[in-house]
């Protein structure tokens, strides 16, 4: 199987981290990955004078870099079963994710959690936060800045087994199976007992991962839900952290910047959001 890895990048320090994650995460893997350069104007260049040419060289140069950036993978990279392709355009972001998407059959997106302008006081940066609220087509997996790659061996998965998962669970056995890593659920304890409908839902999901290896955790005595998400990060050495992007979920929290600023919430570890496909 080859599985088809989508990588956007600026040229910023932690584009190039987020890629360097991608490649170890698939290290023994059959895969092509994709850079994908979304060229956008300068905005600190004035465009009093500026002429045709003057753009064709601008985006000439940015082409460079990005073939560079493959040229540089590929020869840094050992694994013969990884190919590299290059995407540049300078349609919109989120408009050139999806397209990759559907023309390559991409499976993942992998990005830094902030670009080369970055907003140190937000969980993600503004493309990271367009993405994850835009893009329903794939998981997407965001590397936060200056994280140094460890084989993921505990994979995090919060729930409330409020809702009945399904299809949206094979990202995450598959993330299990590149590394035979174990799969942690983790729930935060709201009210005593689970409803009838929490039961139904952590039974069905204990089916689902009867094959896997996988835990379940009750986060108590918390009121606050990144509080209790933090230390449940820390206290199970949890190497990747998965969330399902459902309407009102937690993730749509995340990625308000008001209330990022207020929660303080920033990742430790990767955060693959998987998009509801109920």
């Amino acid at each position: 199987m080859r599985h088809h890895i989508l990588l956007p990048t600026d040229f910023s320090k932690n584009a190039k981290s987020a890629a360097s994650y991608a490649f170890k995460l698939f290290k023994n893997e059959t895969c092509t990955f994709y850079f994908l350069h979304t060229w956008m104007f300068p905005s600190s260049v004035s465009r009093t004078y500026v002429t045709s040419t003057y753009v064709d060289n601008l985006k000439k140069e940015s082409q460079d870099k990005l073939n560079a950036l493959k040229l540089d993978a590929k020869a840094e990279n050992v694994n013969t079963k990884h190919n590299f392709k290059t995407i540049f355009s300078s349609d919109p972001l989120q408009d050139n994710i999806k397209s990759a998407i559907k023309e390559y059959a991409i499976e993942m997106v992998i990005m830094g959690t902030k670009g080369a302008s970055g907003v140190g006081e937000f969980l993600f940066g503004s493309n990271t936060v367009t993405v994850i609220n835009k893009i329903r087509l794939c998981p997407i997996l965001v590397v936060p800045k200056d994280f140094e790659y460890v084989t993921p061996k505990q994979i995090g998965f919060p729930t409330d087994f409020n809702r009945f998962y399904g299809e949206e669970l094979r990202p995450i056995k598959n993330l299990s199976k590149l590394h035979n890593s174990k799969i942690r659920i983790c729930h935060i304890n709201e009210k005593t007992n689970l409803t009838e409908k929490q039961n139904y839902n952590l039974a069905m999901l204990k089916a689902y991962l009867e094959d896997y290896k996988h835990s379940f955790h009750w986060m108590k005595d918390y009121d606050n839900k990144d509080h209790a998400i933090k230390d449940f990060i820390k206290t199970f050495n949890i190497d990747i952290l998965t969330m399902i992007n459902y309407k009102h979920s937690f993730i749509e929290d995340l990625t308000k910047e008001p209330i990022i600023k207020k929660m303080g919430f920033h990742p430790v570890v990767p955060f693959l959001v998987i998009p509801c496909f109920g």
